[in-house]
C-alpha cells in the first residue's frame, strides 16, 4: 500500500516514516501542502494522511485542490485541532476520517485499514448506479442526476445522500447517519444531520415524488 504522508513537522513526521515503513507501507512524505499537490500530479496513493496547519497551501486548501480534481483518494487527517467545527469543516471539504493528535499508533493503522478496505469494497461493486423515482447517482463518477440534469452536491452532501440511497427502504438513525457520513462519534444533541439534509432537500426536486422522509422521533428514509 502506498501511502502519501502530508506534515510539516519534522519530528511526527520522521515518527509516521519509521512505523508505518516497518508496518509494511510505502511511505512518501511531502513537507508542504505545496509539494503535497506536485506530487498528487504524478503519483497515485492508496490514502494521504495530512496535516491541517501546513506553510504555505494548508491542509484545508489542499483538499478542495485534490477533491476538485476529481481526486478521491482516501483522505485522512491527523490534527491538534479538534474541536468540532474543525472536524466538520474538514469532513465537509472532502476529507474521510480525522484523527485528533496525539493519537495512538494502533489507532492509526486501523484507521488507515478500514478506509482502504472501504474504498477498494466501492470500487469491486458490480452495480455502480442507485437510483430512486427519476433520480440517478453514477458512484464511479460521483455524479448524481435528476431527470437526466446534473445535481451539484458539495462532497458531504454526496456521501449523505449516497448512504440513504445504499439503504433505500430503510429507517436510519440520526447516529448511523453521523458514524456512516461523517466517521466521527459527535455529541449526538449535533443538529448537523438536519442541517445537510435540508441543504440536499434544497436541491433536489421532490414536486413529482417525495424523496427523503422525515420518522419522527429516529431519523429519515428514502423510499421508492
Amino acid at each position: 500500500m502506498n501511502i502519501l504522508l502530508v506534515e510539516d513537522d519534522q519530528r511526527i513526521s520522521s515518527f509516521l516514516l519509521k512505523g508505518l515503513s516497518e508496518a509494511g507501507y510505502n511511505m512518501t512524505l511531502a513537507d508542504s501542502g505545496e509539494k503535497a499537490r506536485e506530487i498528487l500530479h504524478t503519483y497515485d496513493f492508496d490514502i494521504i494522511l495530512m496535516d491541517i496547519m501546513l506553510p504555505g497551501l494548508d491542509g484545508m486548501q489542499l483538499t478542495q485542490i485534490i477533491r476538485f480534481k476529481g481526486n478521491y483518494t482516501p483522505i485522512l487527517v491527523l490534527s491538534a485541532l479538534n474541536s468540532p467545527d474543525d472536524k466538520i469543516k474538514m469532513l465537509d471539504l472532502g476529507a474521510d476520517d480525522y484523527l485528533s493528535k496525539p493519537f495512538h499508533f494502533e489507532e492509526l493503522i486501523s484507521r488507515i485499514k478500514a478506509l482502504t478496505r472501504r474504498n477498494k469494497l466501492s470500487y469491486q461493486k458490480e452495480d455502480h448506479y442507485l437510483s430512486c423515482g427519476n433520480i440517478v447517482i453514477d458512484t464511479d463518477l460521483h455524479k448524481v442526476t435528476q431527470n437526466d440534469k446534473e445535481i451539484e452536491f458539495s462532497p458531504t452532501e454526496y456521501k449523505l445522500f449516497t448512504f440513504l440511497m445504499e439503504n433505500k427502504n430503510k429507517v436510519l438513525s440520526r447516529t448511523q447517519i453521523l458514524h456512516n457520513v461523517w466517521g466521527i462519534d459527535f455529541d449526538s444533541s449535533t443538529n448537523v444531520v438536519d442541517v445537510y439534509i435540508s441543504y440536499v432537500r434544497n436541491k433536489i426536486d421532490e414536486s413529482e415524488q417525495k424523496i427523503i422522509h422525515t420518522v419522527k422521533g429516529t431519523g429519515y428514509l428514502i423510499k421508492d
